[in-house]
């Protein structure tokens, strides 16, 4: 029998300003956990900014969120424009800013952002075949945005709870390691690090996910 498949879409590396380092790596582990296999992805286009993490501060280089990704996948990451649903069972979007500035723009658009055309494609290639969703942490916004009619959980933050009811979908609030499960429309979502949490809560979080999602396939 063949191991389910299971495509995961990175931002970058790093959480300020790419995918949450802890967020991409826990989904890996749990894929495998799981019983399933993973395919990580990634948009092939210029970060919007490069942040140094020890400070905060906007770094002046320029970094692509292909290469970037390929950090946190050992060099195993294709070009998200190359995507095919067919190929895949399932679909995880791991949090972090680089989900909200260089998967979409809403860090800076809130509920007006648009998402990356690759990144909207994979999504609705995957909604259209029936195919089951996840998201992590501040990535259900672009859920919200692609896909209107969902129930999702950023946790407990009010104005991006706000903004997910003003981009046409339902939020529930949530509690660290919780999961919220839209079995009609098949997503599952997390709050992560959108709540205050230690990196073992992350984990328990991400690994209910992946059953959920894999119970979905």
């Amino acid at each position: 029998m063949n191991k389910k498949s299971i495509a995961v879409i990175l931002s970058g590396c790093g959480r300020l300003d790419g995918s949450e380092i802890h967020e991409a790596t826990l989904t890996l582990w749990a894929i495998h956990k799981n019983g399933a296999e993973y395919q990580c992805y990634a948009p092939d286009i210029k970060q919007h900014h490069v942040v140094n993490h020890l400070d905060g501060q906007e770094m002046q280089e320029e970094r692509n969120v292909l290469i970037e990704s390929a950090r946190i996948a050992r060099g195993e990451v294709l070009n998200l424009a190359d995507f095919q649903e067919s190929l895949h069972d399932g679909l995880i979007i791991p949090g972090g800013f680089g989900a909200a500035k260089n998967l979409s723009s809403y860090a800076y658009d809130g509920s007006n952002c648009q998402v990356n055309t690759d990144v909207r494609n994979a999504i609705l290639a995957m909604k259209k075949s029936n195919k089951p969703i996840g998201a992590l942490c501040i990535a259900p916004t672009i859920l919200a945005n692609v896909l209107k009619q969902v129930e999702l959980t950023i946790g407990q933050d009010k104005t991006t709870a706000e903004n997910i009811i003003a981009m046409g979908a339902r939020h529930t609030t949530t509690l660290q390691g919780e999961v919220v499960v839209d079995k009609k429309n098949k997503i599952v979502t997390t709050a992560c690090y959108m709540l205050d949490a230690r990196v073992d809560q992350i984990g328990d979080g991400i690994d209910r996910l992946v059953q959920e999602l894999v119970k979905l396939m």
